[in-house]
């Protein structure tokens, strides 16, 4: 029994979990590509297996990379009456997505993620899923090596923000025994 009439750890409950690990990376790929209009595919989540292969050189494409999370310093907790009672935790987190533009316009589609990410339309698709867009990196041009051939590269970093929220089943209070002593 996962609540707080046990006592010990409690595990969070909830039927939709914040979005993680490849399911964060699926969500990345498709605003990444939808925002810069490159085909799904050539959209990808480094590092990449040892098996797969990289894209031709000059074929336009991007790999990005989740390489921070922050926490933010104060978390709320609130407890929730309904019911037996439940705790809701939310705490909101800044990730950085770094990410690496290939091919002949790499820069032209580094520039149009940038530019992108600023329309409302598509902000509105981050909120949706509780993010939201904190800010840009510049866009650094820089030689790459893929597959051993050297390609146009071009970097810039997303800054996102996220609300993370939990819920543990920590119980209402049925009763309280206690005693009062009168000192006269």
């Amino acid at each position: 029994m996962n609540n707080s009439s046990t006592g010990g750890y409690l595990a969070p409950v909830q039927s939709v979990p914040p979005i993680e690990d490849s399911a964060l990376e699926d969500f990345l790929r498709t605003m990444i590509a939808g925002v810069t209009g490159l085909d799904a595919n050539f959209v990808l989540s480094l590092p990449q297996p040892p098996t797969s292969t990289p894209p031709e050189s000059g074929v336009n494409w991007c790999g990005f990379t989740v390489s921070s999370f922050q926490s933010d310093a104060n978390a709320g907790l609130l407890h929730v009456p309904a019911d037996d009672g439940s705790d809701t935790y939310v705490r909101h987190e800044d990730i950085e997505v770094k990410c690496q533009f290939y091919g002949r316009n790499a820069s032209q589609y580094a520039r149009m993620l940038r530019d992108g990410l600023y329309v409302p339309q598509n902000r509105e698709q981050l909120q949706l899923s509780d993010f939201g867009l904190v800010d840009t990196s510049g866009i650094v041009s820089t030689p790459g090596v893929v597959d051993q051939q050297v390609q146009r590269r071009c970097d810039i970093s997303m800054f996102l923000r996220r609300k993370v929220t939990r819920t543990y089943r920590v119980l209402n209070l049925a009763s309280v025994q206690t005693s009062v002593v009168s000192e006269r």
